[in-house]
C-alpha cells in the first residue's frame, strides 16, 4: 500500500480526508501511483499531470523522502519507503508570486 499526500484543494475535490492509501500493480513509480489515484478519483484526471501528454503540471511538485523528483522519470522506482507504506509520495502546490 502506498501512501499519497495531496495539497488541500486537490484532496477537496477529491472528497478525500487525510492521506489516500492506493494499492498500486507492479512496480511502484510515479506513473503508476498517480495511475491508480486518478482511477480512484477520477476528478482528479487533468489537475495533477496533463491527460494527453501525461506531463506533471507545471505548479505541482512531487516528493519522497525528502527528495524532489518532479523531474525524475516517471517511471524510474520509488524509495522503498514509499513503496512500502512507510513515507507518503507528496503532491505539493508550488508556490509562485512576485
Amino acid at each position: 500500500m502506498i501512501r499519497v499526500a495531496l495539497p488541500f484543494h486537490l484532496r477537496n475535490l477529491a472528497g478525500a480526508t487525510g492521506d489516500v492509501v492506493l494499492s498500486v500493480e507492479g512496480p511502484a513509480t510515479q506513473r503508476a501511483v498517480l495511475d491508480a489515484l486518478e482511477a480512484r478519483f477520477p476528478v482528479l484526471r487533468g489537475t495533477i499531470r496533463d491527460q494527453e501528454t501525461q506531463r506533471r503540471r507545471a505548479f505541482l511538485r512531487f516528493f519522497a523522502c525528502r527528495r524532489d523528483l518532479s523531474l525524475e522519470d516517471p517511471d524510474a522506482p520509488l524509495p522503498a519507503d514509499v513503496a512500502e507504506g512507510r513515507e507518503p509520495f507528496l503532491v505539493v502546490g508550488a508556490v509562485a508570486g512576485g
